[in-house]
């Protein structure tokens, strides 16, 4: 029997924060993302909504558009970010805040040193300014046209297959 999906070993763990997103609908977006990109774990923080609510119901939303994703994806709901930043910071991850800041490289020249958790914040403010703070570095993408950003999920798809494609061994 064949399989029709290639599955790349890694030689580090790439997690993704997302940190005040409001749309469900990108939320699914980049669980679907993170399936395809083999992402370790997706962190939902701040009032970013999660795949099934206080009440264990799923979130219709979500699950649409994730196509199942928020099944194979392992994902962990902690509401305060500086908590969750101090505690991988502790295990040795790279915080990156995927934002336009004075101090963001191009995505292209960053090379992480280690295990790496990318935040992509809210879909208008972007990263928030104490969570810049606490970040080991800030990465962003280049735009060429009259529009100062991408969409949320959009981003995080280029950033992901990315530092996926440059962590394969």
């Amino acid at each position: 029997m064949y399989s029709l999906v290639y599955h790349a070993p890694y030689s580090m763990q790439i997690y993704v924060i997302l940190n005040n997103i409001r749309s469900a609908h990108n939320v699914g977006s980049v669980f679907r993302t993170a399936d395809g990109a083999g992402v370790s774990k997706i962190f939902i923080t701040g009032y970013t909504p999660a795949p099934t609510d206080r009440f264990g119901r799923e979130q219709k939303e979500i699950l649409k558009t994730s196509l199942g994703a928020t099944h194979t994806v392992p994902y962990e709901v902690i509401e305060d970010i500086q908590e969750l930043i101090f505690r991988l910071k502790k295990e040795g991850v790279e915080i990156i805040a995927v934002e336009q800041t004075k101090e963001a490289i191009e995505y292209q020249t960053f090379k992480p040193k280690s295990n790496v958790a990318f935040i992509f914040g809210n879909e208008i403010e972007g990263v928030e300014e104490s969570v810049l703070k606490e970040s080991d570095k800030h990465i962003m993408l280049p735009m060429s046209g009259m529009k100062e950003s991408l969409n949320v999920s959009v981003c995080a798809g280029i950033i992901l297959f990315h530092f996926r494609f440059q962590t394969s061994t």
